[in-house]
């Protein structure tokens, strides 16, 4: 019979904070790996990451827990089924690669050489994501200690990436290759934050990214503006009006069929939005800005959340040296990126765009336009009973109801989500000021143990109120 849930709360709480001290030490020999999958030259190292990670899986108890090679950096594979054979399985998704650091890039210690400064432990992959990978090591052990259990609630899997922060070139492949075994109902992604310490939110959706080049050609080299100014095309000339062309008035994307399919904001999402402690001028600060701007008719979170973009990233062409060269430039070229929202299918986007700019290059100017590899954008419904479960977890780990957020970045769980065919939700507990990418990366400690207690109270909410899909 379960505990009453002020007593279950307590009862992993105070496993939580026994188990603190070697906790904090096993993460503390984990960041110390300098896992860059960026540099070639830290490959080695982030394969020692991996073993240490899949090491680290197995003496938690995981009975299966394995390195999976890619052509770059491996990924991390581990498993534990429930004995309940129709527990819903859940997988966790993470990253044990992290960014370049360097002391002379600004830290006040050594990046990979964490220390503990006023409750905060400072360390590249702190938050991002080592720590909030490993939470879930202390979350589970919590889970089986103060229930009674001898196997989780859930069939529990993990997916911890070598790649993330080198784009994820692999992790699709990976993902179809091992299709079979990585089946769940639904996937858990800890590679994410929260409002702030004082607003515990999960978030439910990121958007898509799609990325083109476009470089146009005129003339064969750069020639005299004054002998043919006025009486030949000129590239610059047309990826400034291209550009132009990008937005209409209202700051909506002006590319035909852009907006097909998207997904609207319900005006529950907006009342949601809206309840949050939002302060305008210090989110233009953090920002670097000094105005908002964008689409007409919505709010600035709105905007960066559930509204689809085009940016302007790059642009260039011509003479950009000192002083002045009057000239025609053979060449001229832009960057651009579309952030996608629920609803929005990259491929269509691609098509769009490539119609759209065929429409609009001058003849006598030639053009090559190339498209990156896309994000899919994914969203979690506020009434799947998943997310009702994560948000009860973190509402028992933090003791007040959580509210709902979007990400406005994108990440590679949505190929989770497109492959294996479930809802993915978000389990972070970093804050803004944890300075992911940036000197003096830091994790709250007491915010990542909230995180391993919201793991502990998860996979038994899930098992409880969500039948598993048939």
């Amino acid at each position: 019979m379960s505990q009453p849930v002020d007593s279950a709360v307590s009862a992993v709480r105070t496993y939580v904070e026994q188990h603190r001290a070697a906790f904090l030490d096993d993460l503390t020999e984990w960041l110390r790996i300098p896992s860059v999958s960026a540099q070639p030259d830290h490959a080695p190292d982030v394969r020692r990451s991996a073993d240490w990670l899949a090491a680290a899986l197995t003496a938690t108890g995981f009975p299966t827990a394995e390195v999976w090679p890619t052509p770059g950096a491996p990924a991390v594979y581990a498993e534990w089924p429930s004995s309940d054979p129709g527990a819903p399985t859940v997988l966790v998704y993470g990253h044990h690669d992290v960014q370049p650091a360097a002391r002379e890039d600004g830290w006040h210690s050594e990046p990979f050489e964490p220390v503990v400064r006023d409750n905060r432990m400072y360390a590249r992959g702190a938050a991002d994501d080592k720590g909030q990978v490993f939470f879930h090591t202390l979350g589970v052990r919590a889970h089986l200690a103060t229930t009674g259990r001898s196997a989780p609630a859930v069939h529990l899997k993990l997916l911890i990436e070598g790649e993330e922060e080198s784009g994820s070139p692999h992790f699709r492949s990976l993902v179809e290759r091992h299709a079979d075994r990585l089946a769940a109902d639904v996937v858990i992604v800890s590679d994410t934050g929260m409002w702030s310490e004082d607003t515990p939110t999960v978030c439910t959706g990121m958007r898509g990214l799609a990325e083109c080049e476009i470089r146009l050609h005129g003339p064969d080299q750069d020639i005299h503006s004054g002998s043919f100014g006025g009486a030949v095309p000129n590239p610059a000339t047309a990826v400034a009006r291209l550009v132009a062309a990008l937005h209409d008035e209202h700051a909506r994307v002006a590319i035909p069929g852009f907006y097909d399919g998207v997904v609207e904001l319900t005006d529950r999402e907006r009342e949601l939005f809206a309840e949050l402690p939002f302060d305008e001028r210090e989110w233009l600060r953090a920002a670097f800005s000094h105005a908002t701007a964008g689409e007409a008719g919505y709010s600035t979170l709105e905007r960066v959340w559930a509204r689809p973009t085009a940016e302007v990233n790059g642009i260039g062409g011509g003479y950009q040296g000192p002083g002045s060269k009057t000239i025609i430039p053979s060449s001229a070229m832009v960057k651009l990126s579309f952030r996608l929202v629920a609803g929005q299918d990259p491929d269509h986007i691609e098509k769009a765009v490539r119609d759209w700019v065929a429409g609009r290059i001058p003849d006598g100017v030639r053009y090559e336009i190339a498209f990156s590899p896309a994000t899919r954008p994914c969203l979690t419904p506020l009434d799947h009973p998943a997310l009702k479960s994560v948000a009860r977890a973190m509402g028992r780990a933090f003791g007040t109801p959580v509210r709902f957020t979007r990400e406005g970045g994108s990440g590679p769980a949505a190929d989770l989500q497109d492959v294996l065919g479930v809802p993915v939700l978000f389990l972070g507990i970093s804050v803004p000021s944890d300075g992911w990418h940036a000197p003096d990366e830091k994790v709250e400690l007491d915010l990542l143990l909230k995180g391993a207690e919201a793991s502990a109270h998860l996979w038994d909410d899930l098992a409880e109120h969500w039948q598993r899909v048939p």
